[in-house]
């Protein structure tokens, strides 16, 4: 095995230089300044104490930056997985008590051996049975709902743990008259601070910036007697080792939830990973291996009471933007967070949590793609309504259901656009010895002898019966006029032994018709599968061209021996008959 395809940072470490530090160091401690105040925001979304938010920025950051191929992303808790966290296991226990803490860890440790084994066994391919759409629709869905979780913080009112967001929002406009100004000033007021300086320097840490300046309104005017609510103590120290419930029973407690978190966080993290990869050409994210190093964080992460981590698109942007270059950065970060978790916990206490809501809030602008259900409608309307079904139902039902609804989706519209693939009557251009569609290019030339159709798709069990109907009707259209068909099979990726048999019954009508059939542009995969199947001599080796213009000519000079078209190079193949 190549060690370094399977520790990546060996790969960096032998080329590193002083110049790769200063940039590391600063990208580093540039993401662990956002990474304080979010980690612990993020834990109480979670619906656990914010230290867990913390715990989950050491052990799991410092082993992908091991593992991991991508020298940019930043994991650590997330909004998104947050709130899966949330509405998964808070169905099975009550947020913020020690039960529900323990399935919390179990449920990052499930992730990542999900993850793991997913890498072993190659299944990245998987994720994409969520589209961008659905993607897109869940985000926006998760950002609304999110930012109806943070109300009672926002707010100041103790609002009841409900299941639906439009409960919850429900709720806090009944009894806005509740609402702490306090509060609700300090959260406004952090919003615009963070806000303010992102726009003047990214760079300004604007969200420790506003952390700071709640922690001192607090301390320095007791607004926690006034009824702001702070974090309060924070427990100091790092993680200690523990060894989370095996239990079956709690197994299948948190099973949903994580298959559920498995599959978006693969996506979000390999998506991250890959938009930030585009930008740099010194190294390449390869998606199993991605894979394994989030499962193997996560894993170890759960022993060292870290809650599920994922890819984080704003903290990863910091870290490329500040001139991260390699995994050192994240290793910087990690080792600044157990700074802070050694010496600088008590000056958390007075953290008031409506700056906390704020940092959420902010953070989360991003997924809300109202742009993007624009851009869909102008382009395509079906990946548009995929979206908005997507976003309805995990607002309206929930949000595991709401993935659940997203990815029948995207295997219905595959599995249906797969079954009704076009198939195109060519014509050939004039002057030339290009064929295209007749319905795009009208001046096409066609000779009312020959049918030239071309198939664009897999020929497979979904459309085969409809490959046969087509041709049939075809045919049918020009009986008594045509003599031949060629078959274009250029964008026939690969064929099935459903399509082979339809491909059988299609040669036994053309002989009964008295039709000749010619194929050209077989690829290679297909030529094998024919060869293998006998299909390759039903068809007849001097009816197979390497390209449209040959089969026409051959069909030109049939009569001819003087002249040969065809060449053995179009029924090369790789098998044999069996």
């Amino acid at each position: 095995m190549n060690l370094k395809k399977r520790i990546p940072a060996l790969e960096w470490i032998s080329t590193y230089s002083k110049s790769d530090f200063r940039f590391d160091l600063v990208a580093g401690i540039t993401v662990g300044v956002l990474l304080v105040p979010q980690g612990m925001a993020y834990a109480l979304l979670a619906g656990v104490p914010p230290i867990y938010g913390l715990y989950a920025g050491i052990v799991p950051l410092f082993l992908y930056a091991i593992l991991g191929t991508s020298r940019h992303l930043s994991i650590g808790p997330v909004a998104v997985s947050a709130l899966l966290v949330l509405a998964g296991v808070g169905q099975v226990a009550e947020p913020f008590t020690e039960e529900y803490l323990s399935l919390v860890i179990l449920t990052g440790l499930l992730i990542g051996v999900a993850q793991t084994m997913m890498s072993f066994l190659r299944l990245g391919f998987l994720v994409n049975f969520l589209s961008h759409p659905v993607i897109a629709g869940f985000t926006s869905a998760a950002a609304v709902i999110i930012a109806a979780s943070q109300l009672k913080y926002l707010l100041g009112i103790d609002i009841p743990r409900f299941h639906h967001f439009y409960e919850t929002v429900g709720y806090a406009f009944s009894h806005i008259s509740e609402t702490n100004l306090l509060a609700l000033g300090l959260g406004i007021g952090g919003m615009i601070l963070i806000a303010v300086l992102k726009k003047v320097n990214k760079n300004i840490p604007g969200a420790l910036l506003a952390v700071m300046i709640g922690i001192a309104l607090v301390y320095f005017f007791q607004l926690d007697e006034k009824g702001i609510s702070i974090v309060g103590s924070v427990p100091q120290g790092l993680p200690k080792l523990i060894f989370p419930d095996f239990s079956m029973a709690n197994i299948k407690l948190v099973l949903p939830t994580v298959l559920t978190v498995t599959l978006i966080g693969i996506v979000e993290s390999i998506g991250i990973a890959k938009a930030i990869e585009s930008k740099h050409d010194y190294y390449k994210v390869r998606p199993n291996q991605e894979l394994f190093a989030l499962g193997v964080s996560k894993i170890v992460g759960a022993f060292f009471q870290s809650i599920p981590t994922s890819g984080s698109f704003s903290r990863s942007a910091i870290n490329n933007e500040s001139g991260g270059r390699t995994g050192l950065s994240s290793i910087i970060t990690a080792a600044l967070i157990a700074i802070t978790l050694l010496f600088l916990m008590p000056l958390f206490y007075y953290l008031p949590e409506a700056l906390l809501a704020s940092i959420i809030l902010l953070a989360i602008k991003g997924l809300f793609e109202y742009k993007e259900a624009i851009h869909l409608w102008k382009i395509h309307r079906n990946d548009f309504w995929m979206m908005i079904i997507t976003f309805v139902v995990t607002l309206g039902v929930g949000i595991e259901l709401g993935v659940l609804t997203g990815v029948v989706l995207s295997v219905l519209q595959n599995t249906y656009l797969s079954s009704i693939p076009p198939m195109i009557v060519l014509g050939k251009i004039p002057g030339t010895n290009y064929f295209r569609n007749v319905e795009r290019f009208p001046d096409a030339l066609q000779n009312k002898e020959i049918l030239i159709l071309r198939f664009d798709s897999p020929l497979y069990f979904p459309n085969a019966d409809l490959f046969k109907k087509r041709i049939y009707r075809f045919v049918k259209q020009r009986e008594g006029e045509m003599e031949v068909l060629i078959l274009d099979a250029s964008s026939i990726l690969t064929v099935d032994s459903t399509g082979m048999h339809a491909m059988e019954e299609v040669l036994h009508f053309l002989k009964n018709k008295e039709i000749d059939f010619y194929i050209s542009g077989a690829l290679g995969l297909v030529r094998d599968r024919f060869t293998k199947a006998g299909l390759m001599r039903q068809i007849g080796p001097e009816n197979q061209f390497m390209n449209i213009q040959d089969a026409v000519e051959a069909f030109d000079y049939r009569d001819d021996d003087s002249i040969d078209i065809w060449t053995p190079l179009a029924v090369q193949s790789n098998e044999e008959e069996e």
